[in-house]
């Protein structure tokens, strides 16, 4: 007899920095204890590493397809399918649409605990007023159906309490979970980097990572690049649906060869150690774990004031922030960033101090085995509103 928990961990793409944190929340799981299911809609490095790992792996391709309500219905219904089948004890969402499918998916079954985590919000300034209404309403009604939020930085955690989203028993704050730095940015593995990209080491270079969409603004980032002082080289290191857009504006910019679009790359650890600065021109985040990952490696930051970013970058002791789209402003903070290498290297070391064990994968090993292991609210426990708000 298997008396092992069951723990199902559903998240719509397995892929970038929630992908990253929810398998490896997964694989820190004593597998002699835990039966593990992961329920995603593609395959994926993370996947494959789940898998590696002893971790029963399940695609629902529907779950990473536009907004369609019979789409969504059929999604909804193959994962209580697999839920049923699997029996969980815990249920564990990640992301926005396998986060309302999945919990929906979960009491639908019966299961013991539901856990959800906010890595950021579907909704954000930039949308219309409608919308994001919207999206802060459902994610009320489904917080009666949660028994854990894990927010993802204390700046996703704050707008969950300022909103009414949750009742602060059911919220804890948590880093995302990073491997350690397998490289660290030293004279030989800077020149080693920058032999891969074809760079000289005179060269200024600022380098981000993420996809090419809306999210991650890089328009405004390609107009920051146009405005600097300095000429400096800018590496973009993923893909993306404004690809495309965005090669073609570089071009209209006269940016030329000064651009480096990489696309999707499995040595990004490699990589790091070309850059002079870390930069990111978000229009919205969670708590990004490549910020975690460029801080360990020894690059200084520079990034966009949203959610949960000032947790990893304190304006002026441990790299510079901007408001989003502000180019200008961009410029300016990196201009300022290369120009002052002494600051850059009190940054870097301001940032690995305060990093501490935080993003370590045992940190929240132990809080998920508490969370997993502990009992759980009854429905009737439940608040039936959140923050006193209907």
């Amino acid at each position: 007899m298997d008396d092992r928990r069951r723990v199902a961990v559903i998240i719509t793409r397995c892929v970038t920095g929630s992908g990253g944190v929810a398998v490896r929340g997964l694989l820190g799981l004593d597998p002699s204890r835990y039966r593990r299911l992961l329920v995603t809609g593609e395959r994926s490095g993370y996947t494959e590493a789940a898998a590696a790992d002893g971790v029963e792996v399940v695609l629902v391709p529907s779950l990473v397809s536009p907004l369609r309500p019979l789409d969504d219905a059929r999604a909804l219904a193959r994962l209580i399918g697999l839920l049923r089948d699997f029996e969980p004890h815990v249920v564990h969402t990640h992301s926005a649409k396998a986060g309302v499918l999945g919990r929906l998916a979960a009491r639908a079954v019966g299961a013991e605990c539901v856990v959800h985590t906010m890595h950021g919000f579907p909704w954000h300034e930039f949308q219309r007023p409608a919308v994001r209404a919207a999206y802060v309403r459902i994610e009320r009604l489904l917080s009666r159906s949660t028994d854990h939020y894990l927010a993802v930085g204390t700046g996703v955690a704050v707008e969950m309490v300022r909103r009414g989203l949750a009742d602060p028993a059911q919220l804890h704050t948590v880093g995302p979970v990073v491997e350690p730095s397998s490289v660290t940015a030293t004279a030989a593995s800077r020149s080693a980097a920058r032999r891969l990209l074809g760079l000289a080491d005179s060269d200024l270079v600022v380098g981000t990572v993420g996809r090419l969409d809306y999210q991650k603004d890089p328009e405004t980032m390609l107009r920051a690049l146009a405005r600097m002082r300095l000429r400096a080289v800018l590496v973009w290191v993923g893909d993306g649906p404004l690809a495309d857009v965005a090669r073609r504006q570089a071009h209209e910019l006269g940016l030329g060869e000064r651009v480096l679009f990489l696309g999707h790359r499995g040595d990004v650890a490699q990589l790091l150690p070309a850059f002079d600065v870390f930069a990111l021109s978000s229009r919205y985040e969670g708590l990004p774990c490549v910020i975690v990952e460029a801080q360990q490696c020894g690059i200084p930051v520079v990034a966009t004031a949203v959610n949960g970013v000032p947790d990893l970058v304190v304006p002026g002791e441990s790299g510079l922030l901007v408001a989003p789209e502000q180019p200008v402003d961009l410029a300016r903070a990196l201009d300022h960033s290369l120009s002052h290498p002494d600051q850059r290297e009190q940054w870097v070391s301001r940032a690995r101090a305060q990093l501490g064990d935080r993003y370590d994968p045992l940190t929240t090993a132990r809080l998920l085995g508490d969370l997993y292991a502990a009992r759980t609210p009854t429905a009737a426990d439940r608040p039936a509103l959140v923050g006193g708000r209907p």
